[in-house]
């Protein structure tokens, strides 16, 4: 993923976040999970910069959007207590896989600080922005 891209994702996510009227962190990473771009909104909650993180690196280590990952690491899933592994992951929806046409994986976005199902709309706008 090219860094023009990963802002040109950032500018869309805060964006949506304006026009939901909430403020939150946003985090990209490359394929390997490794941090690309970060921003954090004014007035978002200090706990969501590290949940905005986990997010992306669970979507991307995975290759797979974190409220996915969710089924498996869950109580009773296939995987349950996997979000332990690697560092931390994150087992809730905001992480978003970001993949190519050829569905290689380019990164994931992470976005926390707001409801889960915003936190998914601002990563879905985001991500839609790397393929417009």
């Amino acid at each position: 993923m090219l860094l023009s891209s990963a802002t040109a994702m950032l500018a869309a996510a805060r964006a949506e976040a304006e026009r939901l009227g909430v403020a939150v962190c946003v985090s990209i990473v490359d394929a390997a999970a490794w941090p690309m771009a970060f921003i954090r909104m004014e007035g978002t909650i200090l706990g969501a910069i590290d949940v905005s993180n986990k997010k992306a690196r669970t979507a991307a280590l995975f290759q797979m959007d974190s409220a996915d990952f969710a089924l498996i690491a869950c109580p009773g899933g296939g995987a349950y207590s996997l979000e332990n592994t690697n560092g931390g992951l994150t087992s809730f929806g905001g992480g978003i896989a970001l993949k190519a046409k050829d569905g290689s994986l380019l990164g994931a976005i992470g976005v926390s600080g707001a409801s889960t199902e915003d936190d998914i709309a601002i990563a879905q706008a985001a991500a839609h922005a790397l393929t417009a």
